[in-house]
């Protein structure tokens, strides 16, 4: 719990009484390596406070190809944000991809908070400003950027996490098929 309060006041200074509500709130749970933590066609109920691990958002097309939209590794927040706010199925499943460690609340009385604590408030905005400017950045790359500036940037963004997961799912959130990324790194490390 130490280390969600610490996160989230690193983004917006939190007072000691907010702090206090919110250890109330979270409870610790594992997950072992692919399982959901949030499910395509499901209500999210949920939001969630990776400590340590890795997950993927992902979601999957007609033909059953799945496409990884993001990953997630400790310590960061998780949550289906779109299905929580609008309050409809969720379209993007969130799964692991090693054990993780997470510390879940329901989102129901997070939104309560909001009301209660000024300073929450504040830390929620500007978290949805955060994901949304990752968004766009995200976007912006895969529009403009050749596959190898984008695999050098999933590189500086997320360190080691090649080490960690199966390489397929690091094509998928580029953009390109295991043998397309197969020749940018042979390349690479030709350079």
């Amino acid at each position: 719990m130490k280390e969600l309060i610490n996160y989230l006041n690193k983004i917006s200074p939190l007072s000691q009484e907010t702090k206090q509500s919110l250890s109330e709130l979270f409870s610790p749970i594992r997950l072992n390596e692919e399982d959901f933590f949030v499910e395509e066609g499901k209500y999210a109920r949920q939001i969630g406070f990776l400590e340590s691990g890795v997950m993927r958002a992902f979601f999957v097309n007609k033909e059953g190809k799945e496409y990884n939209k993001q990953f997630f590794v400790g310590p960061t927040l998780i949550g289906a944000y779109t299905s929580l706010l609008t309050k409809q199925k969720n379209k993007i499943a969130q799964k692991t991809l090693t054990e993780c460690k997470i510390w879940k609340a329901p989102f129901h009385e997070i939104e309560l908070l909001y009301t209660k604590h000024h300073d929450f408030e504040r830390l929620g905005r500007k978290i949805a400003e955060y994901y949304f400017l990752e968004k766009e950045k995200k976007e912006l790359e895969m529009a403009l950027l050749d596959a190898e500036k984008r695999y050098l940037i999933l590189r500086e963004e997320f360190p080691g996490l090649e080490m960690k997961i199966p390489q397929y799912h690091i094509a998928s959130y580029l953009g390109i098929s295991p043998t397309q990324l197969s020749r940018v790194r042979n390349k690479m490390s030709k350079k």
